[in-house]
């Protein structure tokens, strides 16, 4: 017999939530939105109604609810780590925006919590759920560059919106932990390695990180990549090997920023361009979990790998104040 369909909640009404995530679980296989909960009850009632959920008033009743069974977390970043240990003390699987902590300690917390409770937490990196990333790791694996020997990043928006959470320091703003995590956990998904050493330059603006450039040495290759909420938009992800390179030219937001589509580039200067058809991410994303909520399937990014990613943040904004 079919299990599911799992049935969410979603706390708080947050952009990504309404445009993104909430009509990605809607159309997930095995999943679906049963109910929204804002201390603002006709934002919940408005971002509910499409999918016929339940309106709830309020972050702690929605927790209560005997009619969810995993929560979506899209709030402010400074508040992850408590509301998902708040799920999961009641009793609700969670998948957590990034950054799922400001501090990689905080996560070993995250993982006790999992692992006392027996379910399923996980934090939301949707590239890691999407084909051409599937697709870069398969490459690099076939030596389809040779040996990787460097990889060069680029993540960039303009808003210098006070206004806008992006530029709040009390609220875990900065580009580091809203942009600046993408270049490195797609390095470190589709290399498996993790930097040694790292050196940074960070330019503060309204008290947060506006600016960051990044040089990491990784046991076998060096990553240099820069994220910027003061430039215009850009994207893109290279990695460059003794036999060729390939690149990912809308490396995280593919659509938004250009088709999805990886150029390899052998060393006799043959190219390859392989297209993929557009795919939701997203619904990659929560088909995945509720996969692992119903069949115990693994996530591709469970909490010790965002540790890992967590603590290279955390080695950048060190580097870059010494």
């Amino acid at each position: 017999m079919e299990k599911g369909p799992v049935r969410w909640g979603i706390l708080g009404a947050a952009k990504i939530a309404r445009e993104w995530v909430a009509p990605a679980i809607h159309a997930s296989a095995r999943g679906v939105v049963a109910a929204v909960g804002s201390r603002d009850r006709a934002k919940a009632a408005a971002m509910a109604a499409p999918y016929g959920a339940r309106a709830v008033e309020g972050y702690e009743a929605l927790l209560a609810d005997p009619g969810v069974d995993a929560i979506y977390i899209p709030l402010p970043n400074g508040d992850h780590v408590a509301w998902t240990l708040k799920c999961l003390e009641a009793g609700k699987h969670v998948l957590c925006e990034k950054p799922i902590a400001l501090a990689a300690g905080e996560i070993d917390d995250l993982i006790a919590a999992r692992d006392r409770t027996g379910l399923v937490a996980a934090e939301a990196f949707m590239v890691t759920h999407h084909p051409q990333w599937l697709r870069v790791r398969e490459l690099l694996r076939e030596g389809a560059v040779g040996r990787l020997r460097h990889v060069q990043g680029a993540f960039s928006f303009f808003n210098e919106d006070p206004g806008n959470i992006r530029n709040q320091a009390d609220l875990g703003g900065g580009a580091l932990r809203d942009i600046g995590v993408y270049p490195s956990v797609v390095t470190r998904y589709v290399t498996g390695a993790e930097p040694e050493r790292i050196a940074a330059a960070i330019d503060w603006d309204m008290g947060i990180d506006a600016t960051a450039r990044v040089q990491a040495a990784f046991p076998e290759f060096h990553l240099d990549f820069y994220v910027s909420m003061r430039m215009a938009p850009r994207q893109l992800m290279t990695f460059h090997g003794d036999g060729g390179w390939l690149s990912v030219h809308a490396a995280f937001n593919a659509g938004a920023y250009g088709d999805e589509v990886i150029e390899i580039r052998a060393s006799d200067a043959t190219t390859i361009l392989e297209r993929f058809p557009r795919a939701d991410q997203y619904r990659a994303q929560a088909d995945a979990f509720n996969a692992s909520v119903l069949d115990g399937a693994p996530f591709a990014c469970p909490l010790e790998f965002s540790r890992g990613n967590q603590r290279m943040i955390d080695m950048i904004y060190a580097a870059a104040a010494a």
